[in-house]
């Protein structure tokens, strides 16, 4: 499972960075959270393939979270992509994606499912959750919480050896879970298993100022991915528009006991992103600033 950033910058592209776009991996399936105008070049680029298991979480109704969805659904149709889709997002969704499809021309080669979201469970799969809260910002926004289940233990290959299980079959059903029946005896997978590793927890703020509501949905995050739009020199520009400084986002990083913040969405004014990384080192002490096409391996 890994994390790699599309794009990092606020309202305008720059030299260096594009607009606003994360995608997770996880065992081939990507789950793409926001999607600002070119991201398909950044995709492109990342060499995450266009014909795999996807889903879209929008935030908010911003053009440089959701422009870029439509130039994706149309390149991937081109790319022949024939793998539907899920695309998630605020009130507004649905008809943002319709009306453009239908004013452009322009036909779809897959399958897409839109979903209007609100607070709480959106999405159940066998191996994740995913949860929205409310965001505070100049539209209404939302935050996402990717909530990986808990995996299985490791396979203990002495325990099982010393039982004379042969490899196969039977190795395989312990390792999903079932009890098996060997000689004249049951196995029970918790017989040859460790103990249940606890699931990743990765959070995505998107827009946002920093609130309580967003501090407990965050709460033990393995990592947090937060709007740092502005150093904190300029907080009052923050409040004006809806967006967190660094200090604030690692402020809220560390009531949360979160373990690795990324700063992202910085402002175009910022030429590098030392100085907000700064700030945000002096609160909390595991951060990073994410840049365009950055891998950070979830372990």
């Amino acid at each position: 499972m890994k994390l790699v950033f599309l794009g990092t910058s606020a309202a305008q592209p720059t030299e260096n960075r594009g607009l606003s776009s994360t995608c997770l991996e996880k065992d081939g399936e990507i789950l793409m959270f926001d999607a600002g105008e070119g991201t398909q070049v950044s995709y492109l680029k990342s060499g995450l393939g266009w014909n795999k298991k996807m889903k879209i979480f929008v935030t908010h109704l911003h053009g440089d979270h959701c422009i870029g969805v439509l130039g994706l659904l149309q390149t991937m149709t081109l790319q022949h992509r024939t793998e539907a889709m899920e695309i998630y997002g605020p009130d507004g969704i649905d008809m943002f994606i319709g009306e453009n499809i239908r004013i452009l021309n322009f036909g779809l080669s897959f399958p897409v499912k839109i979903t209007v979201v609100t607070p709480g469970l959106v999405c159940e799969e066998k191996t994740y959750s995913v949860y929205v809260e409310e965001s505070e910002h100049s539209i209404p926004a939302f935050s996402y919480l990717f909530k990986e289940k808990d995996k299985p233990g490791k396979f203990d290959l002495q325990k099982i050896k010393s039982l004379g299980i042969p490899e196969g079959s039977l190795w395989h059903d312990l390792q999903m879970g079932k009890e098996i029946t060997f000689g004249n005896k049951i196995v029970k997978p918790s017989d040859v298993m460790g103990e249940k590793r606890p699931g990743k927890k990765i959070g995505i703020s998107g827009d946002t100022r920093p609130t309580k509501k967003l501090e407990v949905f965050f709460k033990n995050c393995d990592y947090l991915s937060f709007d740092s739009t502005f150093s904190d020199k300029i907080k009052e520009k923050a409040i004006e528009t809806g967006h967190s400084t660094a200090k604030e986002a690692a402020t809220l990083a560390k009531n949360a006991s979160v373990s690795n913040l990324i700063l992202t969405h910085f402002s175009a004014r910022y030429k590098d992103e030392a100085e907000l990384l700064e700030e945000a080192q002096s609160i909390h002490g595991s951060v990073i600033a994410a840049r365009d096409l950055l891998e950070i391996e979830i372990k």
